[in-house]
């Protein structure tokens, strides 16, 4: 009894921690906006605006959930909760500092991926449940682009997987003691560009583009449950952010140091980076998107990937993952 006592205060913990995480990188994307466009921001609900998040929040429960009369309600509200509940699962395999992870699975790699390739259920759950043409080109667009931007990330995480000799997170952590993996330059550019089409992050917005789809699949959701959407969106970025940290740039070592701190270091240059690029670039059109995806990104993708695993081998310099976790501790 202690023990679910203690497991339902963690989980509810971890809950907490993570909708403040998402609530104030809404926070930090509207400061650094105002900053690149030379506006104020929020700085009226509490001191430099640091109680807006929490007034936002307040004001989306307390509005009324409508949905339309001819929905299916069922999937209506399985679909932002879905997209939710995928992002908070992504966070068990995450190692923030050696041994600071909930379920360290040999396969995390693969989990990730799977994680990866639910997503695009929520999206077409919500838009087709809404009976509204408008989500449902939404949720069209959306699972077409993530599936195209899937396999390029999909093709570099294996890449990076064989190049460490393991599929667990942890272990391609520790095979970057020596060097990060930011060596592998064209692969680290093509894996950032894909995480940001995978999030629908400019400029690759195209599912949410309010110039034509009014606000994409999540048109017909209000209060709550567009407050889920809202929640799976930034956390999305957060866990791409994760995921560039840990194959790229060595997750919690620091030049022989390992600290949580030097982990959250890194994922706040890439959430600054990723709100940076959204002051900064236009939109594509959905037909260059998908061109980009499909016929520039994944070939090029493979064939370096290829050619690398192919050096690799030949001058047999592939370690063995589970040597390197045994050696290095």
């Amino acid at each position: 009894m202690i023990r679910l006592i203690l497991w339902l205060i963690f989980v509810l913990c971890f809950l907490l921690i993570m909708i403040l995480m998402i609530a104030y990188l809404t926070l930090l994307e509207r400061k650094i906006l105002s900053a690149v466009q030379k506006r104020v921001g929020p700085n009226k609900v509490g001191v430099f605006g640091l109680l807006q998040p929490l007034a936002d929040a307040f004001k989306l429960i307390l509005k009324e959930i409508v949905v339309p009369s001819r929905a299916n309600l069922s999937l209506f509200i399985f679909g932002p909760t879905f997209m939710l509940f995928l992002h908070l699962m992504g966070w068990v395999i995450l190692t923030l500092d050696y041994g600071w992870v909930i379920v360290d699975i040999n396969l995390s790699v693969f989990y990730i991926l799977f994680l990866m390739g639910l997503n695009v259920y929520g999206f077409i759950s919500a838009g087709w449940a809404s009976n509204s043409k408008y989500s449902f080109l939404g949720a069209v667009r959306a699972s077409a682009q993530m599936l195209g931007y899937e396999l390029t990330t999909s093709t570099i995480i294996v890449f990076l997987a064989f190049a460490s000799g393991s599929f667990n997170i942890t272990v391609i952590i520790l095979s970057q003691y020596i060097c990060y993996n930011l060596l592998w330059v064209p692969l680290f550019i093509l894996f950032f560009i894909a995480s940001l089409a995978e999030t629908s992050r400019v400029p690759f917005d195209l599912p949410e583009a309010e110039s034509e789809l009014v606000a994409g699949y999540n048109v017909e959701y209000s209060s709550i449950t567009f407050a889920f959407f809202f929640l799976a969106e930034y956390g999305n970025i957060i866990m791409s952010s994760n995921l560039i940290v840990c194959f790229f740039c060595g997750g919690y070592l620091w030049f022989g140091f390992t600290s949580v701190v030097w982990y959250f270091f890194k994922l706040s240059i890439f959430l600054v980076l990723f709100v940076l690029i959204r002051a900064t670039l236009p939109r594509f059109r959905f037909d260059q998107l998908m061109t980009l995806g499909w016929l520039r990104m994944l070939p090029i993708s493979m064939v370096i990937a290829l050619i690398l695993i192919l050096l690799l081998i030949a001058f047999g310099i592939t370690p063995d993952g589970h040597v390197l976790k045994n050696w290095f501790f």
